[in-house]
């Protein structure tokens, strides 16, 4: 069968954001959750885009 991933929120710690991606690319959630906590103090970008992602995200 032809399964084609979907980017949709996985297990919750907040929103579920970084395990839905986690997910997707065959990561650890914790490595991702990382990745978000080193963009929102060394970019500062990184809330708006969790906020972004966690209302666009479709729930599973």
């Amino acid at each position: 069968m032809n399964e084609s991933k979907r980017l949709v929120k996985g297990e919750k710690k907040l929103f579920g954001v970084c395990s839905g991606i986690a997910n997707y690319f065959e990561a650890d959630p914790t490595l991702i959750r990382l990745l978000f906590i080193i963009a929102v103090f060394g970019f500062g970008t990184g809330v708006l885009l969790y906020i972004i992602l966690a209302i666009i995200m479709p729930e599973k």
